[in-house]
Parts: structure tokens; sequence; C-alpha cells
């Protein structure tokens, strides 16, 4: 399962030979890797290495040192300015800690990009925001402030602020933690739901397998600065390989070590050769 199964022409995001560094320390090294249209990819891995960043790299924050994105036809590299912020306003995002505004309505939270971008009258504002608000089962909490609502419908909030403007690609950052099981269902459904309604092209980045299953048609495993594995949920989860064995089975030893990189513990616990 190392080479990338999907072809490129059926691809919203395409990224080929990506190499990026910060730092010290290699992020990527040749990651491949393909996005299909209106399917839910779930991109997962060890902690550091490198799911936000490769976010950051799809939406244009952030430039590879090498290696191609192609969003929806454009490779990024060759856009200007405007070219980003084009791209950036038809990408939705949820943020892993919602990031609603807390002096605002729930109402006015989800109307805040229609506001921030475009000149739109009263009643077409509210005619769009509505029925996103209702699209995840919230328009009856529309005059509720933030502080008013439980973790999992402030996620639902922000759901509907990330697809106000009707975006052709939607990425979750960590969309299941600290939810309860019944918002995490309710979630669950509301992202398989809304990618089929809407026509959405959705990218989940997670590291619960279980609620991944869920919702993914595919999934990628990042590891070492390369794809360690990818396919179906049930293909990837029965992985032979190290990574996925290790990741999936949550074990201490593998290739993921438990101990950060440290000097001699003798050493640092001051004892010498001769008192041992």
């Amino acid at each position: 399962m190392t080479a990338v199964s999907t072809t490129s022409t059926d691809a919203l995001v395409s990224i080929r030979g990506l190499r990026t560094k910060l730092g010290d320390k290699v992020i990527f090294d040749g990651v491949e890797l393909d996005i299909p249209r209106g399917s839910v990819t779930a991109v997962m891995g060890p902690s550091g290495t490198g799911k936000t960043t490769l976010l950051r790299h799809i939406t244009g924050q952030l430039r590879p040192d090498a290696g191609s994105i192609v969003v929806d036809g454009r490779e990024l590299a060759t856009l200007d300015r405007d070219g980003l912020f084009d791209l950036r306003e038809r990408i939705g995002y949820l943020f892993q800690n919602s990031a609603l505004l807390t002096d605002f309505t729930v109402f006015e939270n989800v109307a805040f990009p229609l506001r921030q971008h475009a000149r739109l009258p009263e009643e077409l504002i509210r005619n769009i925001v509505l029925p996103k608000l209702q699209a995840v089962g919230l328009r009856g909490a529309a005059e509720l402030m933030p502080a008013e609502l439980s973790g999992g419908m402030a996620r639902r909030v922000a759901l509907a602020r990330a697809i106000v403007r009707d975006p052709m690609l939607l990425i979750y950052d960590e969309p299941f933690v600290g939810l309860d099981p019944i918002a995490l269902n309710q979630v669950l459904k509301l992202i398989r739901t809304l990618n089929h309604t809407l026509g959405l092209t959705s990218i989940v980045v997670a590291h619960e397998l279980a609620a991944v299953s869920r919702v993914a048609d595919h999934i990628y495993l990042l590891a070492a600065g390369k794809v360690a594995a990818h396919g179906a949920p049930d293909q990837i989860s029965r992985g032979e390989t190290e990574w996925t064995r290790q990741f999936f089975g949550g074990e201490a030893d593998g290739p993921v070590p438990f101990h950060y990189p440290a000097r001699d513990y003798a050493a640092d616990l001051g004892f010498t050769q001769e008192r041992a």
C-alpha cells in the first residue's frame, strides 16, 4: 500500500513529491496523495507527523521546499496573492476548538464570513444563514451565545459557519476531540450528510479510528515524512506494516519511539561508571 491508488484526474487535491523542512526537522520527504472529488478522505498519523502542516500546504498558507500541490486544477506555486485568496474563499475550515467568537450570537458567528467577504442585504444574509443552521439542527439556537452551548453544539455551529459560503472543499481539523458519544454520532452523520447533499469534498484530520471508519471513504497514514499506508478503513486497519500495527494497536514499542531522544540516563542522574 505505498502507491497512490487514485489518479490525479479524479482528484480535487493532488500532491506529488512534497518535501518540507521546518528548522532542522524534516516534516515531509516525498509525500504523494490524492483527495478524490466528492469523497471524505481522512489523514491520520502519530503526533508531530505534519498533519496540520499538510493542511497549511493545501490552503496555501505554507509553501513546500519541493513538490507539486494542485487544488482544483491549479498549481498553488503559480498562484499570486489574489489567486490564493480566491482559492481560500472556496475552502471551509472547521477548527478543532470550534473558534467561535464569544461576543457574537450563534447567528452572527455563522453570518460572520458573509459580512466579511460580501456586501449582502440583511434579508439575504438571513436566508443563507438560517438554512445552514437548520442543516446542523440548530436553527432554534440562533440567538444563543457561545457560552450557552455544549461542546457538541459549538462544533455544529462551527460547521454551519464553515459551509455558509458553499465551499468546494471542507477541512475538519480534529473534529471529534472532546465530544460525548451523542455529540460524536451527530457530527459523524453531519459530515456524511453534508458531503452528499452539498456535493463537497472533505478532508478529516483525526486520531480516532473507530470514528474515522464510520465516515471516511479512504485513509492516509502519515509517518516518518511519508505516506506509511493508505486504503479503505477496513483495509488499512488490518494493515501488516510496523506503522499500522503500532498506530492502530496503540503499542508503545515500534517505529515511533515512546522516549524522546535523550542522553545517557545514568549520566542524567549523576551516576559515574565508578559509582555504578
